[in-house]
């Protein structure tokens, strides 16, 4: 079976790595799903879910708050401004942040604040949905 070498990285440093047999990615566009070979493409993530598909048939989760996704035939960079594994993220922190935005986006007082404070909501309500996702009855 064809393989894909996966690298996630963030500020915080490697996240995972390791072969795949298929990606999905938040891209700007739409979800993309990557398979081995997959011609060449660099383009913006949103926030949301990474999912890799092991040559096992695992299926890992990672959250991302954006970044960039570069794709080679054989190699899926993706730099991620923040990352977070499926098994350390928790409801409570997401709902803390979700809340911090909110507050932030209630004090904003200059164009500045606000646009900040809005992509702080948008990234900790993708991250707050792909927890409850994650604990989602049903979901392994």
């Amino acid at each position: 079976m064809a393989q894909i070498h996966v690298d996630i990285v963030s500020a915080e440093g490697q996240i995972h790595e390791g072969e795949a047999s298929m990606v999905f990615a938040p891209a700007e566009m739409g979800e993309v799903g990557i398979a081995p070979r997959h011609s060449p493409l660099l383009t913006r993530l949103k926030p949301g879910a990474v999912r890799v598909r092991t040559p096992s048939g695992e299926e890992l989760q990672f959250f991302v708050s954006g970044g960039i996704l570069e794709i080679q035939p054989h190699l899926v960079t993706i730099l991620a401004d923040t990352a977070l594994r499926a098994k350390d993220a928790d409801e409570a922190s997401a709902l803390k942040a979700k809340q911090d935005a909110e507050s932030k986006l209630a004090g904003a007082k200059t164009e500045m604040d606000l646009a900040k404070a809005q992509q702080e909501m948008i990234e900790a309500a993708a991250r707050l949905e792909f927890v409850r996702k994650l604990n989602a009855p049903g979901h392994h």
